[in-house]
């Protein structure tokens, strides 16, 4: 398996908006959060995305995600500091806002590129999840799939968690 093109079978029901999380929605990366952390993953809209710099120095920036199957998936255009540094170091930490139930989590992404238009610098053929690409029109009104530059494309983060820092208690 390449990180461009993830061979697990997945599970291409689209997430609903409309509920809270059931037990379908557990995985091994969710079995242990309580019923309050994953609701806060389903429709909290701000996640904080820590990636390094060639240099090693942080870069932090909030971002919309979606999190599904178990996994953090973040939109970004491709051009976009986040993108190249990640590109760089796949090490990431996440961290939902508010400190009152921190949920921090670091893990290694994966970058998916949206399908190349002729004569893209990439040259990706990769294909975004359809559960995922639905995930953030339900929750934003929002396809991730269209480029919000013209010559920069559009990439998707696919952060599984390697370990959770703080999962809605502080230490």
């Amino acid at each position: 398996m390449d990180d461009l093109h993830p061979q697990e079978p997945h599970d291409h029901r689209p997430p609903r908006a409309d509920r809270s999380p059931t037990a379908a929605d557990l995985t091994p990366a969710t079995a242990h959060l309580t019923p309050a952390v994953r609701e806060r993953l389903a429709t909290e809209r701000i996640a904080w995305l820590c990636t390094l710099r060639p240099d090693g120095s942080p870069h932090v920036t909030p971002v919309w995600f979606v999190f599904v199957r178990g996994t953090w998936w973040i939109g970004a255009d491709g051009g976009s500091v986040k993108a190249r540094n990640a590109a760089h170091d796949p090490r990431v930490s996440l961290a939902l806002e508010g400190g009152e139930a921190p949920v921090v989590a670091e893990g290694r992404a994966r970058i998916w590129h949206a399908p190349a238009e002729t004569g893209s610098p990439t040259g990706s053929t990769s294909v975004f999840p359809p559960d995922v690409v639905a995930a953030f029109l339900a929750k934003y009104d929002w396809d991730v799939t269209l480029p919000h530059r013209p010559a920069s494309g559009r990439v998707l983060f696919e952060v599984p968690v390697g370990r959770w820092l703080l999962a809605g208690t502080a230490q």
